[in-house]
């Protein structure tokens, strides 16, 4: 079993044996407890990896559900058992606990239904990373030092001599140094010394001696003098900390503490105390009973303690001012928290309470509560008799009903909040006004209308994502409202709003603006996108006070003409009709920063002054999608300051070499999904341009921008690019290049070699057609991909792609978003893939496979999933069991905020579902009964707005890896298929999306396009999009063969050919691949192999009675392999499942192959065979249809053109496939062709090559479509002897030349060495064969007897120079 979590985790090879199997076999309720030593403690705060380096002191323990803490301490003789959950706290666990049943609730909980499954992950030695127990507590040095430092050593009193060097016991806790009277001995008096405002020095004139001093005008001095320089520079490092301090504050919040030390009561100057995070208990030296001890404590957090109770003890502590027991499970508060009199602060939040006790009331200095996400049902009438109360927050209640009247006798409360509690009706049984109240909160409920016009002195109202269709409020005081996503067609205020500044009315139903909008006099920023408005009026954008305008997503047709220069600074009027804009607009607008009207319908841009001088201050403009020409360009002279300028999807023809010039300040230039034949040299004058995006032009010519000091990025992908001329160096700021999409670039080795260096670096393989494959197939799917990490330092995007997953024809297709960690995103990537081919296998159910693979995936995260996490979809194209004949079918499974959306007929269907506490109310529901803290911005304590995702498991049980799954059968309606993340799709539509990818067609060229438009629409995070094209038709064979010889279509992308070396087993099969390509320059072709291995894999996949069933179409209903007994047919009689060894052919002799193996310095690897030139090398590569990329039907005539150009195939150094051997004339190799060997490499990670090239950036796509020559270039071998050798140049010998008339003496002698794999006896072949990938039948070429299938087209290798 692989070992994915932390490095103290142990495989159950060591420590699972046959007698935990036998006990597990019992009953599911039986299952094994790994208890950990002291030395094991994981510390996740130090990085993923982060664990003992230590050998773990790992003892399995065999128990049931049943069993308790009690009876394994007393089995085990252990004085208790400690818990971990996500490498976090440690907890002491009562003695009735049940470890077992724990670990089983916390796999029911993730997610896990199968009570087997859960027994059987309960075992798993990775799941220590996320619950681990523990048979003594850990003992973490660093949490230790910083809570405690004793010692004894030589301490003098004073700073005269007068005093002398003794030993004493001296210890550094709280806020003080305390020193003994005696040596060795706590008994005597004890010297306390105050640090707080104080000073530490270091005495130069002793070595790893400190002073330590107290302050104020009485202040103390004492010297100490270490043993060591360590002990000198701990101690130096806790005092530094205390002397800096300005209040007296011990911070012991998150040490696991079931008690404060005992020495922190010597530090009587103890204001403020934080003990959240702990699992404080009452009794004990240091307990909670203690704790009225301190004297002057003011401030005492004990949040996310675990009390179950309101501890009394804290109600002695009369000095009090501030109290947190925020989430402990509290049902009650006692009545003595009337003692507090001096309170000021209680939060209560997190916790179970439905009521308050009355003596509440008496607490007259009382001025903030806090009891949000508890159970109350209505606001507790003690409050208004807390005369102080100035603010009230009770979000995530039960609130359903708000009656104002209540407010008014709350005579001193300012602020409410009351979010997330189903409120739906706020009324008014009096026309008394509420006066005193300024900041309301009702955002997130169910309110449909609101009048609020009796609270007159109201500032600030929240009331966003609501369902109001009316909103009625009072101006006087009005400064901010916030009332987007509802259902406003308008908003009544009165009096005029004179003090407001902001507001928010984005994602309502407006289609006109109020004209009190236009009479405030001091509004600043405006948003009301996404709306119905047909206008706007003049005396709004003439306003004096507007700075900001947000119009977006409108029915706008035109703007009215500026009267006057206005002060307004940013301004977004994308989407909408606009034409033309004011001839007048942009010298009247002369403080514009930023301008977006994309996705109009403009034609042309007003100049930027009326004479040859600007004044133009605008450094942002965002014209993408509009019909703008190339005249355009002049009139963006005058913007001189411009750094940012997006002219995307337009008509530009070319863009003016002398105009682009003087946008000297230009950083950020994006002329994408133009015409433009070539980019101007004078973009050399742009010295602080650092991102060119130039993608889905006609470029021929590559860009001079490699000599600007400040590049960082140039996308030139899908163009007509030929050559790149190239300066001597490349400038070391060059982050990123993009040259996919390029079908006619050559690239020279020294341009590689000079490119090798950037991070990230795209580059197409190419495909090369011969005679007989004149045109390019495709396959029933083909995707691109396209992620851009906008103004973000990292990409946090990665792409998961496979064209060919499985034995047969399937597909799997991934976007991971890491939102701001790029480490979860990869994992994901290279690990996601590689656990859905694992599930499949043991059940054929959508639903489970698809849950257990996020769940294992999530497992499989380890450390690094502890407190980082990421939004994950997976797409999974396939068959349905149930009909084998059928129709594919695409399950869909997802957590977070990534989303899949398929185009039916032209229209979109979603098929995900957006974990977003915003999103889904079930979800907030669930999030709220678990008893989390929901932020204002919506998300979970503040850290993510997503209520599932794949990682972050230190967020349970609020964050859950569970993911939604969904099946949808795909018919030849469906055109293509939509993945993008949160970016994406908060700035596309899903019918711009769809129509997007409608208008581009190809795959990669429209994710390049959605990308684009996000960006240009405002997007400054990551971004990522997948699109995959489908080609299903109602004739479409969707047959599975495991043991097929099926044809090889040409590939309309080259692809890499697997190579696998078995291990010295051979009922082992290997797991190991090689990959063989072919590069074409100007001057060479030279080809390598990559390194292969070995991996021996434990497990048959399809074994099992739960193993998928093999799957046929009604054309191909028998899984059998046919042959006659003419030229080149197989014998009978061995098994195809079985490894054969086809030995040495004299037909490839010395003189005719050259493979460079005559080296003795080499040792072959396992199962390869080396005799002088020629060379052996079992494979199977027997179901590679996964590594084939097929096109259109292919009809007869084509197909006995094919088989006339035979000869043409050989002499172009081709791959030929038959009856299961793949005879390479590149080198003169023969491939036994057999077993179920690429099942085991898809699986692999080591082989995830075959599958997808892991770029640069983190992303995976298959190798036809994207490939990064220089990685692979630079993985290749560089010796020039041996077994991975290659001829620097091609020699016309080298080529296997095998005429037709010789055909049939090749095909005998191989069959009289071995055989290769023989199927069952001969059958009657049907006149008509049809492809097992495509189903279009084919009739068979002459002069062939009939075979169960046609020979394959020759596959076009790429090969890579090894001096790379």
């Amino acid at each position: 079993m692989k070992r994915n979590g932390s490095r103290s985790c142990v495989t159950r090879k060591t420590r699972f044996g046959s007698r935990e199997r036998d006990w597990l076999k019992g009953d599911a309720q039986r299952g094994c407890v790994c208890l950990y030593g002291a030395s094991d403690i994981q510390l996740s705060s130090s990085g993923p990896q982060a664990s003992s380096t230590s050998q773990p002191d790992l003892r399995l323990v065999l128990c049931s559900t049943s069993t308790t803490v009690e009876e394994l301490c007393a089995q085990r003789e252990v004085q208790g058992l400690y818990l971990q959950l996500h490498g976090d706290l440690l907890r002491r666990l009562d003695p009735s606990e049940r470890p077992l049943q724990m670990v089983y609730d916390y796999l029911t909980t993730l997610g896990y239904e199968d009570l087997l499954r859960v027994q059987h992950e309960a075992a798993n030695s990775d799941l220590s990373c996320m619950i681990r127990f523990y048979s003594e507590k850990p003992v973490n040095a660093d949490q230790q030092e910083r809570t405690l430092l004793k010692g004894v050593f030589s301490v003098r009193k004073g700073k005269t001599q007068l005093h002398k060097w003794a030993e004493r016991q001296v210890i550094l806790c709280g806020t003080c140094l305390i020193v003994a009277s005696v040596k060795d001995s706590l008994t005597g008096k004890m010297h306390i010394l105050p640090l707080v405002g104080g000073k530490v020095e270091e005495v130069k004139r002793r070595q790893h001696c400190l002073m330590f001093s107290s302050a104020g005008p009485q202040a103390q001095t004492y010297y100490v003098n270490f043993d060591t320089l360590a002990d000198h520079q701990r101690w130096q490092r806790q005092a530094s900390k205390m002397v800096s301090q300005t209040i007296s504050l011990v911070d012991l919040s998150c040490y696991s503490l079931e008690q404060v030390p005992e020495y922190l009561f010597y530090s009587q100057d103890v204001t403020n105390l934080n003990l959240r995070h702990n699992f404080m208990r009452l009794d004990g030296p240091g307990g909670l009973l203690n704790l009225p001890r301190f004297s002057q404590l003011r401030s005492l957090n004990l949040s996310h303690n675990r009390l179950g109770v309101f501890p009394e003890s804290v109600c002695e502590i009369l000095t009090l001012t501030e109290l947190n027991l925020s989430c402990n499970g509290l049902s009650s508060v006692p009545v003595q928290i009337g003692n507090l009199q001096s309170l000021q602060t209680l939060s209560l939040d997190g916790n179970h309470l439905s009521s308050l006790p009355e003596e509440l009331g008496g607490l007259e200095q009382l001025s903030s509560l806090g009891l949000s996400f508890n159970n109350f049902p209505h606001i507790p009438s003690v409050l208004e008799r807390v005369v102080a109360m100035d603010k009230l927050a009770m979000a995530g209640n039960r609130v359903e009903s708000l009656e104002l009247g209540s407010l008014v006798r709350m005579s001193n409360l300012k602020s409410i909040d009351l979010r997330l509690n189903g409120l739906s009706c706020v009324k008014s049984a009096t026309l008394e006004p509420v006066k005193q109240l300024t900041h309301l909160d009702l955002r997130d409920n169910c309110l449909t209308s609101l009048d609020l016009s009796s609270v007159c002195n109201l500032e600030t109202l929240h009331c966003q994502r609501n369902q109001l269709g009316a909103l009625t409020l009072s101006g006087f005081t009005l400064r901010t409202l916030h009332a987007n996503s509802n259902r406003l067609a308008t908003v009544n205020i009165y009096p005029v709003p004179s003090q407001l500044t902001h507001m928010d009315l984005s994602w309502n139903l407006l289609e006109y603006l109020p004209d009190w909008v236009c009479d405030s006099r001091k509004i600043e920023v405006l948003d009301v996108s996404h709306n119905h408005l047909y206008e706007l009026p003049a005396r709004l954008l003439s306003s004096l006070s507007l700075r900001k305008l947000l119009a977006g997503n409108n029915q706008l047709q035109k703007l009215p003409d500026l009267l006057d220069h206005i002060p307004l600074e940013a301004l977004d009027l994308q989407h909408n009709k606009l034409a033309e804009l004011p001839e007048s607009f942009f010298y009247k607008a002369l403080n514009l920063k930023y301008l977006n009207v994309s996705a109009n319908a403009l034609e042309t841009i007003p100049p930027s002054s009326q004479s040859e001088e600007s004044l133009s201050t605008l450094q942002e403009l965002y014209l993408t999608g509009n019909n703008l020409n190339e005249n355009c360009a002049a009139l963006l002279v005058g913007h001189q300051n411009l750094r940012v300028l997006h002219i995307a999807y337009n008509q530009l023809m070319s863009f003016p070499a002398s105009k682009l010039s003087k946008l000297e300040l230009l950083e950020e230039l994006n002329l994408s999904g133009n015409k433009l034949k070539t980019i101007p040299s004078t973009v050399s004058s742009c010295k602080r341009l650092h991102s060119l995006i130039a993608h889905s032009n006609h470029i021929s010519v590559f860009p001079e921008v490699l000599n600007l000091p400040e590049i960082k990025l140039v996308d030139v992908s899908c163009n007509e690019l030929t050559e790149i001329m190239l300066p001597d160096s490349l400038p070391a700021t060059l982050q990123e290049l993009d040259l996919t999409g390029n079908s006619n670039l050559m690239l020279e080795h020294k341009t590689l070699n000079l490119f090798s260096h950037i991070t990230t670096l795209k580059l197409d393989q190419k495909p090369v057609n011969t005679a007989g494959d004149s045109q390019s197939l495709s396959t029933f799917w083909e995707h691109g991909y396209a992620e851009m990490s906008g103004q973000r330092n990292k990409l946090c995007v990665s792409v998961l792609a496979v064209d060919r997953f499985g034995d047969s024809v399937e597909a799997a297709y991934g976007i991971f978003d890491g939102d701001r960690n790029e480490e979860v995103p990869r994992l994901l990537q290279c690990t996601m893939g590689d656990v859905l081919s694992e599930e499949i296998q043991h059940t054929s159910v959508d639903s489970v496979y698809m849950c257990n693979t996020f769940l294992t995936s999530h497992r499989k995260l380890g450390m690094a999933g502890q407190k980082l996490g990421a939004s994950a979809l997976l797409c999974y194209i396939h068959h349905e069991p149930s009909e084998p004949g059928g129709y594919f079918s695409l399950t869909v499974a997802n957590v977070g905020t990534c989303q899949a959306l398929l185009c039916r007929n032209g229209q979109p269907l979603p098929l995900s579902k957006v974990f977003s506490l915003e999103q889904s109310a079930e979800e907030m529901e669930r999030v709220k009964l678990a008893k989390a803290i929901i932020t204002e911005d919506n998300k979970v304590s503040g850290v993510t707005c997503s209520s599932r995702l794949l990682g972050c498991s230190y967020l349970y049980p609020w964050v859950l890896p569970k993911p939604w799954v969904h099946t949808e059968p795909l018919c030849s309606q469906d055109e293509f298929l939509i993945l993008g993340n949160r970016a994406l799709f908060q700035k596309l539509s899903y019918q711009e999306a769809v129509s997007t990818v409608l208008a581009v067609r190809d795959p990669r060229a429209a994710a390049k396009k959605l990308c684009t438009l996000a960006q240009s629409y405002g997007c400054r995070d990551n971004v990522g999009a997948v699109v995959v094209a489908l080609h299903i038709g109602v004739d479409s064979c969707t047959c599975e063969h495991p043991l097929s010889t099926s044809e090889g279509k040409g590939p309309s992308a080259p692809t890499p050919v697997p190579i696998s070396v078995p291990s010295s087993d051979l009922a082992t099969p290997s797991s190991s691949s090689g990959i063989a390509s072919e590069f074409n320059s100007e001057t060479s072709a030279s080809e390598v192999g990559s390194e292969a291995g070995s991996t021996a894999s434990d497990e048959h996949p399809s074994s099992g009675p739960n193993a998928r069933p093999e799957r046929r179409c009604s054309l191909h209903p028998v899984a059998t392999l046919h042959s006659s007994g003419g030229p080149g047919s197989l014998g009978s009689g061995t098994h195809p499942g079985l490894f054969q060894r086809q030995p040495s052919s004299a037909t490839f002799s010395s003189n005719q192959s050259d493979n460079g193996l005559d080296s003795d310095d080499e040792t072959p690897l396992q199962g390869v065979i080396s005799n002088g030139s020629k060379l052996e090398v079992e494979v199977d590569i027997h179901c590679c249809a996964f590594q084939l990329r097929s096109g259109p039907p292919e009809s007869p005539k084509d197909h006995d053109l094919r088989s006339e150009s035979r000869n043409s195939d050989y002499s172009n150094s081709k791959m030929r496939r038959q009856n299961s051997v793949v005879v390479s004339a590149t080198n003169g190799c023969l491939l036994a062709v057999c077993g179920r060997e690429i099942s085991d490499l898809k699986k692999s990670p080591s082989t995830s090559s075959l599958f997808g090239k892991k770029l640069s950036n983190g992303s995976v796509v298959a190798p036809e479509d994207s490939h990064n020559l220089i990685e692979v270039a630079l993985e290749a071998p560089k010796k020039k002897s041996g077994y991975f050798a290659a001829p620097a140049q091609q020699d016309p010998e080298d080529q296997l030349v095998v005429p037709p008339n010789l055909e049939q003496d090749v095909r005998e002698q191989l069959r009289g060495q071995s055989p290769v794999v023989l199927g069952p006896p001969p059958s009657e072949m049907p006149l008509s064969i049809r492809d097992p990938d495509w189903g279009h039948p084919h009739t068979p070429a002459p002069g062939f007897p009939p075979r169960d299938l046609p020979p394959t087209t020759a596959l076009q290798q790429e090969v890579y120079d090894t001096a790379l």
